[in-house]
């Protein structure tokens, strides 16, 4: 029998050296392993292109800011690094994790370590595409209690309270928690809220409860460009109950219509016209951003 093969564990970049994944290790003194003291980034790469580079950058920069860290890397490194990465992947279509902690201390101490110099650890893994089942029937979604820090708009990598959140979701047998706090909706366990009542795109404003979303941003400026009615105001529990449409947004997920909420079908229980609308001009930008024409 000709022997099979073993596939190759991907190239991840640690700390200044590019090595397989199997091989990557960090101390187990790194603050990250110790207190989740770190920030992370996700981010979608088409034709072998990071998508919206600089606005990741950006909230990078802000949430390392948030937690008092200094960015290790400037803006061209970042993106040399990344290129770099990509290729040693096979390019294509992937997803781009970073993450920065504060780094090793001599000692486990909850005050910050004097000249610690941050973990940069960096993969791309292939990015997989919404099922076409819950693009053309949508999916469930369930209320639950947000019970986060008051920093959500921080992308820590101490995600224990939205692993939780997410994982009811799961055993209920729905794709997403949408979190609630007393009666306004936040967003979701891992993902950003929008409706669509009368005609018009609504979505909570962004704020310390909520992560200020790459995909979010961009579908709000896709609406403006293009008609499409849109504001930024506080959502209740009634308003997603008495919603035309409801959606989740995130970078690898894209944009994803919500037809059943708490076991109640939202609208006729279908993906709706505006939701086609935004994914038709979200698909278009991501064509172009194909070419490198549009980051």
């Amino acid at each position: 029998m000709p022997q099979t093969q073993a596939a190759q564990p991907p190239t991840v970049y640690l700390n200044g050296s590019f090595l397989p994944l199997d091989q990557a290790q960090v101390s187990v003194l790194d603050r990250g392993f110790l207190f989740g003291d770190g920030v992370y980034e996700v981010m979608p790469v088409y034709g072998s292109q990071p998508f919206r580079l600089a606005e990741h950058l950006g909230r990078l920069a802000n949430s390392l800011a948030g937690i008092r860290c200094a960015n290790p890397l400037s803006n061209d490194q970042w993106d040399a690094l990344f290129r770099n990465l990509i290729v040693r992947n096979g390019g294509g279509d992937l997803s781009i994790y970073l993450q920065v902690t504060r780094g090793v201390g001599p000692n486990r101490d909850h005050s910050f370590p004097a000249n610690a110099h941050p973990s940069v650890f960096v993969m791309a893994s292939p990015l997989l595409p919404l099922p076409e089942v819950h693009r053309n029937n949508g999916v469930r979604a369930i209320l639950v209690e947000d019970f986060r820090w008051g920093r959500c708009d921080i992308k820590t990598i101490t995600l224990l309270a939205n692993v939780l959140l997410r994982q009811q979701a799961v055993d209920a047998g729905a794709f997403e928690a949408i979190l609630v706090r007393g009666t306004q909706v936040t967003e979701g366990a891992a993902s950003n809220v929008f409706i669509v009542r009368g005609g018009q795109l609504l979505t909570p404003p962004k704020g310390p409860l909520l992560l200020p979303g790459i995909t979010r941003d961009l579908v709000c400026e896709l609406a403006s460009a293009n008609g499409i009615p849109i504001q930024e105001v506080a959502l209740t529990v009634e308003d997603l109950q008495g919603a035309d449409e409801i959606w989740l947004t995130s970078s690898t997920k894209e944009v994803v219509p919500v037809t059943n909420l708490d076991g109640a079908p939202v609208g006729d229980g279908l993906p709706g016209a505006a939701y086609r609308r935004i994914m038709e001009l979200y698909q278009s930008f991501k064509g172009l951003a194909r070419t490198g024409r549009y980051q």
